[in-house]
């Protein structure tokens, strides 16, 4: 009777607390659904703030085709992020594998000025890198796109925290048994973090998706434009077509969080530098 008593006592001590998780992830989860309301209601509707769902989608993604080049820029976005993803996940895994696991004070002193790199706004280094990008005539390609962000401060120390974790004893097993450097990094370390890659994956991945101001300044062509640049153009007319527009905010939203939602466990080990 003691114990179902202590339970019951318990659980109303917790109901404040449910009350508040309930309201928060209300608050989370409104912008999503707005953003899924609007796109299925007209212009007029979103403007006097209707939020139930519309009979209006199907307009509007017609009407977003026809503005707009959304499959090509679609196809764009993604191959832009997928090359620098795998690109990143490549550089910036070896040299957290170098940085960690054959460290030395030259290392230590080469990770404490990338460290500084950190603390460099982006917007302090745009314009020499536009010059270096206009000058080797990569103008609205993928590696304007990519080059600048194809090796990140905090994807490095990203990987080298989570080398600590790795266990020094195989890699020196396998030296033993007569494998090189390249052969211990592919067959072991590389599965043995793949948590750590996965984290960086959504965090590469939605960088290079979301990017805004740098493909702006190096893509002038239409037809390198990304998912953020057409959804800025949806927005920046005389008249703002709102059915339109949050329809285009949809189709630019839906790729990440499905990328999140597959990797979401992995994700969250990788920050806490578990090693499998």
């Amino acid at each position: 009777m003691t114990k179902k008593h202590n339970t019951s006592a318990i659980q109303r001590r917790l109901i404040p607390s449910y009350i508040f998780l309930i309201f928060v992830s209300f608050i989370s989860v409104f912008p999503f659904y707005w953003m899924i309301s609007a796109a299925t209601n007209t212009t007029v509707d979103v403007a006097r703030g209707k939020i139930t769902i519309g009979t209006h989608a199907a307009e509007n993604f017609a009407n977003l085709l026809a503005n707009q080049d959304l499959w090509r820029t679609m196809g764009n976005s993604f191959f832009y992020a997928i090359v620098q993803t795998i690109l990143c996940l490549f550089i910036c895994s070896l040299a957290g594998y170098g940085f960690e696991l054959y460290h030395d004070k030259g290392k230590d002193r080469l990770f404490a000025v990338l460290l500084l790199a950190m603390m460099v706004p982006q917007v302090a280094t745009m314009i020499p890198l536009f010059r270096m990008i206009s000058k080797m005539h990569l103008l609205n390609s993928v590696w304007a796109f990519i080059l600048p962000s194809i090796s990140t401060p905090f994807m490095i120390m990203m990987f080298r925290q989570n080398s600590r974790n790795f266990p020094v004893s195989i890699m020196e097993a396998a030296r033993i048994d007569g494998l090189n450097e390249f052969k211990i990094f592919f067959s072991m370390y590389v599965p043995i973090m793949k948590s750590t890659y996965a984290a960086a994956t959504v965090v590469t991945f939605m960088n290079a998706w979301n990017s805004y101001m740098w493909p702006k300044v190096v893509m002038n062509d239409n037809r390198a434009q990304t998912m953020p640049m057409l959804i800025a153009n949806l927005a920046s007319g005389y008249t703002t077509d709102y059915g339109m527009l949050m329809m285009g905010v949809l189709f630019c939203s839906v790729p990440t969080m499905i990328i999140f939602f597959v990797l979401q466990k992995s994700f969250a080990e990788g920050l806490t530098g578990a090693v499998k």
